[in-house]
């Protein structure tokens, strides 16, 4: 499933940068740190691969 926005794109990245031991989990903080609790590799790679262009920066959750 790709990335809905922007913010989810990006939050998926750094989830997936710390999963990878490339930067420290202490780091992540909101959407990310839940991301990386709650998501495989495989996941978030496939939300941080989703291309940008066309996203909005942000969605609401109520969707």
């Amino acid at each position: 499933m790709p990335a809905k926005s922007n913010a989810q794109q990006r939050a998926a990245g750094a989830a997936l940068s710390a999963k990878r031991g490339e930067t420290k989990v202490g780091e992540l903080k909101g959407a990310s740190k839940d991301m990386y609790d709650s998501m495989t590799e495989d996941e978030l790679e496939e939300f941080a691969s989703t291309n940008r262009e066309g996203l909005p920066d942000k969605v609401d959750d109520d969707d």
